[in-house]
């Protein structure tokens, strides 16, 4: 066990006056490696507070940039650091909170060839990934490596969180065994969320790290906790091993990592699907003299942000009452901020009789990064 200098015994004389945790409580934390995986809403406040409250060494899961939209809920990051690498911007940010804690970067999207060994490292997981198949592969890798997994998931105004360690407990695919469909499946930035909820969710994780780490008080393993933040409420659902759970049942069908992207139904980031048309693609129609019909289903305060000339708009939500405006005879490109809506305005106009209908990939925030870089994004 590692102990503590002369500057951490004053640094921590808070947790160390504590009966539960004292000096090898502090000492336990030190020694300790947790995984974080995201360094975005529920990464934050997670790193924040295991790092101020001593943990000695933190690893960062995340691929991504900082983005001036993050800020406003991602905490680990400041307007000085957009467009930097997150692993890298909260290493700084770490190194200034607790110069004792280790921070060990991975700028890389977890996946089936690495999870194993990235994961592996570590005694403790902390889930604040975004989108389904790292959350399903993270899962998967903690219970084959035995490894208790914190998780953590908001949306909108509601977030959950629970621990999963198999095999003293469930797993998160015995809570969801399967993802729901993704075009069902809206994220942060199409279907919102609060700023200040991932702060309360992911310091929820933060405390079920420290005492997974230390040994004390009642983990959330067994137990789903659902905070409502418009009531201000907190309700809690008992979970169960699930015995026909496909990967810590008793007898498990997935044993090694799969194709999680395609298990949750996500596309390739280098393919075209079907009925969908590149920024790109678009751009070099629209100069060519090609004009179909752009019809922009976002809400009117996303319009006046950012729109491609030309378009018109038609939020999502009253489509269904205006289909008699469009003529179902001419093409028509669909466009929404990431992709999600615009794809379900098109279903909904295929399914109307509507012919040559596309969804343009990525939405405007696409069109803004790799077409038009003066164009706002949000």
């Amino acid at each position: 066990m590692p102990v503590l200098s002369p500057n951490e015994l004053v640094r921590y004389a808070r947790h160390l006056s504590l009966p539960d945790v004292g000096r090898d409580g502090q000492e336990r934390l030190k020694a300790a490696r947790v995984l974080i995986v995201g360094a975005g809403g529920l990464g934050s406040p997670a790193a924040l507070y295991l790092a101020a409250a001593g943990v000695g060494t933190l690893g960062l899961v995340d691929a991504d940039r900082v983005d001036l939209s993050n800020l406003q809920r991602q905490i680990l990051h400041g307007t000085a650091r957009v467009g930097t690498s997150k692993v890298a911007s909260a290493n700084e940010r770490i190194a200034d909170l607790n110069p004792f804690v280790r921070v060990e970067p991975h700028a890389v999207r977890l996946d089936a060839a690495n999870a194993a060994d990235v994961v592996g490292r570590y005694d403790v997981i902390v889930d604040g990934s975004d989108n389904f198949p790292t959350r399903y592969l993270v899962n998967d890798t903690c219970v084959w490596l035995a490894k208790p997994l914190v998780y953590g998931s908001i949306f909108r105004f509601e977030g959950q969180a629970s621990v999963f360690h198999a095999p003293h407990g469930p797993c998160y695919r015995c809570l969801y065994a399967e993802p729901p469909p993704p075009e069902l499946v809206p994220n942060c930035a199409e279907g919102g969320v609060l700023g200040v909820l991932p702060g309360i969710i992911g310091s929820v994780q933060a405390l079920e790290a420290i005492k997974l780490v230390i040994g004390i008080g009642s983990s959330l393993v067994g137990r789903l906790l659902i905070f409502d933040a418009l009531e201000l409420s907190f309700r809690e659902l008992r979970l169960q091993k699930d015995p026909g759970c496909p990967v810590c049942g008793e007898r498990p069908t997935v044993t090694e990592p799969i194709d999680y992207p395609a298990f949750c139904g996500y596309q390739a980031e280098s393919s075209e699907p079907a009925g969908e048309v590149e920024a790109s693609a678009l751009a070099a129609e629209l100069a060519a003299g090609s004009r179909p019909a752009l019809v922009d289903v976002r809400e009117p305060w996303e319009w006046e942000i950012a729109r491609i000339d030309g378009s018109r708009l038609l939020p999502l939500g009253d489509l269904p009452a205006r289909l008699g405006q469009l003529d179902t005879r001419a093409p028509i490109v669909t466009i929404c901020h990431h992709g999600l809506r615009s794809a379900q305005a098109r279903d909904l106009l295929k399914a109307a009789g509507f012919g040559g209908v596309r969804s343009l990939a990525g939405g405007i925030d696409e069109w803004a990064r790799t077409v038009d870089q003066e164009m706002a994004r949000y």
